[in-house]
Formats: C-alpha cells, sequence, structure tokens
C-alpha cells in the first residue's frame, strides 16, 4: 500500500475513526486512489456518530447499525471502476460498487449501499439507506431537505413521537455535525485523485 493511501485510511486523521480491517483490504487491493480512501474514511466517520446518535436518542427505530458503517464505508467503491467520477458528477460508479463487493464476497445487504446511496427515493430504501446517504452529504456541510424529511418521517412513526420532535432533533444532530464540515474537507484535499 503507498504512503498516501496508508495516511488516508488510517493516519494523519486525528479523531477521524479508522475503517473497518475488511474495508481497508478491500480498498488496498482494488487500488483505490487516496482520495477515494479519505473521502470513504470520512463518510464512514459521520455514519458512526450519526448512528450511535440514532440509536441513543430514537430508541424506537429499529436499525442495523454494522450494516450503516459498513455502507458508508464502502458507499463509493465503484470509483474505482469509473475514476472520472472522483471529479465530475456521476452514478455509474453506483452499480458498479455493488457488483465489486458482491464480486468479492461481500453480502448483499452490506453491498447494496454503493448502489442505494444516490437513490433515496427508490421503494424498498430503508432506514439504514436514509443514514448512509445523511451522511454521504453532511460529511460536506450539506444539507438535502427531501432526504431529511425521509428519516425524519421514519424516526417519528418508529419513535411514535410527533414529525416536528424528530425534525428538530435529526436537525440539532445533523448541525453539530455539519460544524465539523471544513476540516473534513480540507482532509479530504489533502490526498490526490
Amino acid at each position: 500500500m503507498g504512503l498516501s493511501l496508508r495516511l488516508a485510511l488510517s493516519g494523519a486523521g486525528g479523531p477521524v475513526r479508522e475503517l473497518p480491517p475488511e474495508v481497508v483490504q478491500l480498498l488496498v487491493a482494488v487500488g483505490a486512489p487516496a482520495r477515494l480512501g479519505a473521502h470513504l474514511r470520512l463518510v464512514h466517520d459521520v455514519a458512526c456518530d450519526l448512528s450511535s446518535w440514532l440509536a441513543s436518542a430514537h430508541p424506537g427505530v429499529v436499525f442495523d447499525a454494522e450494516a450503516v458503517v459498513f455502507g458508508a464505508a464502502t458507499h463509493d467503491v465503484g470509483k474505482v471502476v469509473f475514476p472520472r467520477e472522483l471529479s465530475v458528477p456521476g452514478s455509474r460508479h453506483e452499480a458498479a460498487g455493488r457488483q465489486l463487493l458482491l464480486g468479492r464476497g461481500f453480502p448483499d445487504r452490506l453491498a447494496r449501499f454503493a448502489g442505494t446511496h444516490g437513490s433515496w427515493q427508490a421503494a424498498g430504501v430503508g432506514v439504514e439507506d436514509l443514514l448512509v446517504s445523511v451522511a454521504d452529504k453532511v460529511w460536506k456541510g450539506a444539507r438535502v431537505e427531501d432526504l431529511e424529511r425521509l428519516l425524519v418521517d421514519r424516526i417519528a412513526g418508529a419513535d411514535g413521537i410527533e414529525v416536528w420532535a424528530a425534525f428538530v432533533s435529526l436537525d440539532d444532530c445533523l448541525q453539530r455535525l455539519a460544524e465539523a464540515a471544513d476540516g473534513r474537507l480540507a482532509f479530504q484535499n489533502g490526498f490526490a485523485v
């Protein structure tokens, strides 16, 4: 593994959590660019915080936190197949990432996030998918109203609270997470595409 990828995945990140070992092994095996490794690490870190918050603040919401953090750690892995999408918008990496993960033996319950992180309004999208999508936006301080509304509705329904209360709770969490966006962006941009 090159020094730049090693630093992106497990060093020089201060309080940023390291990626799970199986994800590090995958990214090394597929020759991931350091910038992609840094991005996945940052989204994974935010997804860990978001999952912890949801489990604590809204215990009525049943979700697979392990799947969420794995999904966040691998959601853009298809960009090794379509590296142009590291610097320009595109969605070809989504299906490619899911296929890459399935081809490497990961179960569909984990591989699916590579394909669903950009299509949160599709049928069958669960709370886990919404959490990965939100983490993929808020890591850089972006807020997406229709995405957040879907998550608010799921929280309110599962926790038996008013929609406005779920909104306030989620908004407080996302505001807190978004406050660190500049540092995250600086970390990611410190690595070459």
